[in-house]
């Protein structure tokens, strides 16, 4: 290696079923005086939210409820989050959902520190102070967010999403307790799964991918492709529940090293003006992606195909890269996710924009393993149309 590199992750994360009885003791080991709890509506309707305020209650922790939090948030309504912040005298934050959710709490975390407009910390390391100490609930196991120092929030002006990406963004804990996870509804399980997935197969594709990157990306992977069925076909599947969210983590911790790539790229323009949730964007533009792709390095896609459970043995570098792409084909279709752009209104109109969007995320396109230009990201869009 002939660079220098850098692996962070959070200080400390608590895993397995039942971990939500530890959060008491993570609030008090942290001095918190007042929590917020940064949720959604559909949580605070499906009663789990009331399992985290049992928790605090018990041991008579003070907390207020933040319940606005909208699928693919604008970021406007970190501004609403920060203003109950300073309201409640809350000094701490508990980020409790999926990636939404856990975005606006981490943001939310920071901002009720730093002066100016959000905006001004839109990209890397702009974030000058620390922020809140927070603790990360995931009750999904898809966005990894709660390892990693990332956030991503819609501009519906520009019709793009947009990250931040700072040290200060990283949790104080991440607890995950697939108990939490145990009613996700098949549609759910599916899209955040392969959200998870997609995190691992990027990151071990990414050009800044390392050895450490690497290796937990492979774990991820596995963990994933051999457990995402059975979380699909039977919700109360414990052990298959418990893997995924372990899956998940690993993935976030390794693009947190690695970063994704262009299948993340192809999936904010179309997420951020058409709604489509994430995991299904990025489950869309995955297979075409990773067709693009896989001349940037063959042997590496060619490896996935063994961690998706093809037998690889006897063929060629590149029949295996490609049996990696059908792999994700069939995974896709057995879990009935969307396969093409016209199911949400898309049409060839929309394309040019779309892909222009493609194009102004640098950021990921600097990992993508094979150059990309406007013209490739109109094909690729058309081929999924």
């Amino acid at each position: 290696m002939n660079r220098i590199t850098l692996f962070r992750t959070v200080p400390r994360i608590v895993m397995g079923p039942g971990a939500l009885n530890q959060l008491a003791d993570e609030v008090r080991a942290l001095k918190a005086n007042k929590v917020l709890i940064v949720t959604d509506q559909g949580l605070i309707d499906a009663g789990l939210v009331e399992q985290v305020q049992a928790v605090l209650e018990k041991s008579d922790i003070k907390y207020a409820v933040f319940g606005e939090v909208e699928a693919d948030p604008r970021y406007e309504i970190v501004a609403d989050c920060v203003e109950m912040i300073h309201r409640e005298k809350a000094d701490f934050i508990i980020g409790f959902g999926g990636g939404s959710p856990i975005d606006i709490a981490k943001v939310s975390a920071i901002m009720a520190t730093n002066e100016g407009p959000i905006t001004e910390y839109f990209g890397i390391d702009l974030v000058p102070k620390s922020g809140l100490s927070t603790i990360i609930i995931p009750t999904t196991a898809g966005t990894g967010s709660e390892v990693t120092p990332i956030a991503i929030l819609s501009d519906h002006t520009e019709k793009l999403k947009k990250g931040i990406v700072s040290q200060h963004l990283f949790p104080s804990v991440a607890l995950l307790d697939p108990e939490l996870t145990l009613g996700l509804p098949a549609n759910v399980t599916a899209a955040t799964g392969m959200d998870a997935l997609i995190h691992a197969v990027e990151s071990f594709t990414s050009k800044k991918a390392t050895n450490i990157s690497d290796m937990l990306a492979r774990q991820a992977m596995q963990l994933i492709a051999k457990n995402i069925r059975t979380a699909y076909a039977d919700g109360t599947n414990l052990e298959a529940r418990s893997n995924m969210l372990e899956g998940s983590l690993l993935a976030g911790m390794a693009f947190c090293t690695a970063g994704v790539t262009a299948v993340h790229a192809f999936a904010y323009p179309i997420g951020a003006e058409f709604h489509i949730p994430h995991g299904v964007a990025n489950s869309i533009m995955l297979a075409p992606v990773m067709e693009f792709n896989k001349l940037g390095n063959l042997e590496r896609f060619g490896e996935i195909a063994g961690y998706l459970g093809e037998n690889t043995s006897g063929l060629s570098v590149r029949l295996a890269a490609h049996a990696a792409v059908e792999a994700m084909r069939t995974l896709a279709a057995d879990l009935k996710i969307p396969d093409h752009l016209s199911d949400f209104g898309i049409k060839d109109k929309d394309i040019p924009e779309l892909a222009a969007g493609v194009m102004k995320v640098t950021r990921l396109l600097a990992n993508n393993p094979r150059e990309l230009t406007q013209k490739d990201a109109e094909a690729i869009y058309r081929s999924v149309l």
